[in-house]
């Protein structure tokens, strides 16, 4: 099912940023990577990072185009990744049914997740991971493949912790003779993942903890600190969520896209923005409405840490994996696919409806004539 292109946003986040940012910084003290990701996000598009103007040949017209941040916590600047990485993840799919499989981190361990976000988060998706992998070998006798995707956020901008995995129902068999279906109406007992997906996080808090990983927490002062925390969320179920399964893997790719190059909230949400609060939707037809500075330290606490991949795969979808997936492949009779036209200027028509090569007005070829970067910050949106 085609999803109908949403027009441009009344209001863009930049403009939030470049105007209350002092008084964020000024309210709470900021990490280098959230810095950076605010700098990123004003200068989008703007003179700042330089550009081009499309010039038509045939009737003068001229449109400024501004290069992109490429920031992957900027709001305006994924869904040209996400097209690209869609493009590469389809020679890597099986054309199989999938089930979407959430992991969430219990609410007790949010407090260290934010002293201690690599190493937490780090854990949160080898622990998903690893669940899924021991699970399939335990049920089906198989490896399963599995794309995860760390997400930290609600509707509202809370901080939750989460896993997103789509996984293929069912795996190539221990010893490559067969594929080996899963159940039609589910994966794995949901109760069986949540167990094993506790003991592999809790195994690896505790050796972070060993390491010093959270030798500064301030809950960790008492020594008994962390084993009483590890009681605690040891008394209890871990929720694991598994969705009904998708037929097809392009089914799969469509949908999996919406997640992996998704930011904690689009400029579409956006409903109501002045100098004293910001209005955007959360779930339904609810809203949420905050102070300028209270919304952008929401957003910057899911500013993930340099270097930590939030997109990971797994079993059959392990880059290793190559050659157990063509296996994989051989067996269920599906061909590769063939794939799609790939230069950015067919991406953006697809994603746009239209081709950026010619002239809005009449049709005509435009050319280009390259903007170099301006020395001077962006002007601030009327």
């Amino acid at each position: 099912m085609h999803r109908a292109r949403r027009g441009p946003a009344r209001f863009d986040i930049a403009d939030i940023v470049r105007a209350h940012r002092a008084g964020l910084e000024r309210l709470r003290p900021l990490v280098s990577a959230q810095k950076r990701v605010l700098t990123d996000i004003a200068q989008c598009r703007t003179a700042r990072l330089g550009g081009h103007v499309d010039r038509c040949e045939s009737c003068g017209y001229e449109h400024p185009s501004y290069n992109s941040c490429r920031n992957r916590h900027c709001p305006k600047c994924q869904a040209l990744a996400q097209e690209i990485w869609i493009e590469a993840r389809r020679q890597q799919m099986l054309d199989v049914r999938h089930f979407h499989v959430v992991f969430t981190l219990p609410a007790e361990l949010r407090p260290i997740a934010r002293f201690a976000p690599r190493v937490v988060f780090d854990a949160l998706m080898q622990a998903a991971q690893r669940t899924l992998v021991e699970v399939g070998q335990r049920r089906l006798d198989a490896t399963v493949g599995a794309t995860t995707v760390l997400h930290t956020w609600t509707r509202k901008l809370e901080f939750h912790p989460h896993i997103h995995a789509l996984v293929t129902a069912g795996g190539l068999s221990t010893d490559g003779e067969r594929w080996c279906s899963a159940s039609r109406r589910f994966l794995f007992p949901v109760k069986v993942l949540g167990q094993v997906f506790r003991g592999k996080m809790m195994t690896a808090l505790g050796c972070a903890y060993d390491d010093g990983a959270f030798a500064r927490f301030d809950d960790f002062r008492d020594p008994q600190g962390f084993r009483a925390l590890m009681a605690r969320v040891a008394r209890f179920s871990w929720n694991v969520y598994a969705k009904a399964p998708f037929k097809k893997g392009s089914h799969v790719l469509a949908y999996l896209g919406r997640y992996t190059h998704r930011v904690g909230i689009a400029n579409s949400r956006l409903l109501a923005v002045s100098d004293r609060a910001v209005t955007f939707r959360t779930k339904g037809q609810g809203t949420e409405t905050l102070s300028p500075v209270e919304f952008l330290a929401r957003f910057v606490q899911h500013v993930l840490p340099d270097g930590l991949h939030k997109i990971r795969h797994v079993g059959l979808y392990a880059s290793a994996s190559a050659a157990l997936r063509e296996s994989a492949r051989t067996l269920l009779g599906r061909a590769l696919p063939t794939p799609p036209p790939s230069s950015w200027r067919e991406r953006l028509a697809r994603l746009t409806g239209r081709d950026v090569g010619l002239c809005p007005r009449c049709g005509g070829r435009l050319f280009s004539i390259l903007v170099p970067r301006c020395r001077d910050p962006p002007t601030l949106a009327a």
